[in-house]
């Protein structure tokens, strides 16, 4: 068995964002089995320090800090046709690291995470395989931005979703598997590039259910019942979630539930969002050193996307905790389990109605969460997820 190339458009340390939580469950599962060589960015020097706690599962580690404008990647992207997606991910750097590995190490297989790093794989592999996980159809967040949109931003976004679709079709073809994270965004991918199930294939994300435990997290249950979004709070999907719910929803829900507080969870909130927390009964907490605790003292854990791409792992991860989840359809979609059972599926007033019930009834809440986490622990485990990845690899 080779050696495998792993490159990351976000160093996958700590594991405490959506993105990084995929790649490094699967670095670390691939690391058990042969030497794994790591290249990919960090976003500033303090996630190039934690990055090197990676260092002893690994064969080699290589880091970029990516600090290139926004402006500078868009002018890059104008001049060259491409799509902004990729200029910003642009670096000769790691382009002369990944020949001179490939020339000197034994590596048989090249695994990109994200579309933006296949700009890295060479045009002549030379017989090495190549796996391709793009997680998400993110051309088709683009395409719903620019049809919402006008003026400036508008035609941006229509033509990086344009470009970008075109480009990760391109990917498509041209790599041995395709991976996606969930069966809904491969089966949209299939049908769009014209590949076949066996070229574009579902690996679901997982959970670590170990970690994610109620049991090492007692709720207490307060005077004031709290609902809880969670997630990396200056992206735009999750922006725009938390300022409609608690500019439009949540006020219906304060007003038959008047201490009903309201808590957004979450690293590097944005001015819009800080500005949420002069909103009567709402909470901005920025980061935090542990999701756990605000979920276990949930009375609902909701989900308001109204864009949303693959697997929502605020979901499973307040699935986990065994708290009732109220989600948009957006944010449900790619998850399989039981609407009304596992959890509830709302939106707009109807979220504020479903919220309302299980504030309500808290028994019902908290037998939908005891379910939750039993199916949960029955459907994602990461290691039942990750045998797909190890067949994928191991082919010649």
């Amino acid at each position: 068995m080779g050696e495998l190339m792993f490159l990351a458009h976000r160093i996958p340390f700590p594991p405490d964002r959506g993105d990084r939580i995929r790649s490094f469950h699967m670095l670390r599962h691939l690391a058990r089995s042969r030497p794994v060589h790591l290249l990919g960015f960090v976003d500033n020097a303090e996630d190039r320090k934690a990055a090197k706690e990676l260092l002893p599962m690994l064969a080699s580690l290589h880091i970029e800090v990516r600090n290139k404008s926004r402006l500078r990647a868009g002018i890059e992207a104008l001049m060259l046709g491409e799509p902004v997606s990729v200029a910003a991910f642009g670096s000769r750097r790691i382009m002369r690291m990944v020949d001179q590995l490939l020339a000197e190490r034994p590596i048989d297989t090249i695994l990109a995470y994200s579309g933006q790093m296949a700009q890295f794989v060479p045009d002549d592999r030379e017989g090495r395989r190549f796996i391709m996980d793009f997680v998400d159809v993110d051309s088709e967040k683009f395409v719903a931005y620019g049809a919402e949109e006008g003026g400036l931003m508008g035609w941006v976004h229509r033509r990086e979703g344009r470009l970008l679709a075109a480009y990760e079709d391109g990917i498509g073809r041209w790599a041995d598997v395709n991976l996606f994270v969930s069966e809904a965004e491969a089966a949209l991918f299939r049908r769009r590039a014209g590949l076949s199930s066996s070229h574009v294939r579902a690996l679901d994300n997982g959970i670590d259910t170990a970690f994610f435990d109620p049991a090492g997290f007692p709720r207490i249950d307060g005077a004031e019942p709290m609902l809880v979004f969670t997630g990396q709070m200056d992206y735009r999907p999750n922006v725009e979630a938390v300022d409609y719910f608690a500019r439009r929803t949540f006020p219906a829900i304060r007003a038959k539930h008047p201490s009903t507080l309201f808590a957004i969870v979450g690293r590097d909130p944005t001015p819009a969002v800080r500005a949420l927390a002069g909103l009567r009964n709402v909470i901005v907490t920025g980061s935090v050193p542990d999701v756990r605790p605000w979920l276990a003292a949930a009375a609902v854990v909701v989900a308001p996307l109204d864009i949303a791409r693959g697997v929502q792992n605020k979901v499973l991860e307040a699935m986990a905790m065994a708290r009732p989840v109220v989600a948009s359809p957006a944010a449900f979609e790619g998850i399989d389990a039981v609407p009304d059972e596992h959890l509830r599926v709302a939106q707009g007033y109807d979220m504020a109605n479903a919220v309302l019930h299980l504030l309500t009834h808290p028994a019902e809440g908290e037998a939908m969460g005891r379910a939750a986490r039993a199916h949960v622990v029955a459907r994602y485990d990461w290691e039942t997820q990750l045998r797909t990845l190890d067949a994928l690899v191991g082919q010649p």
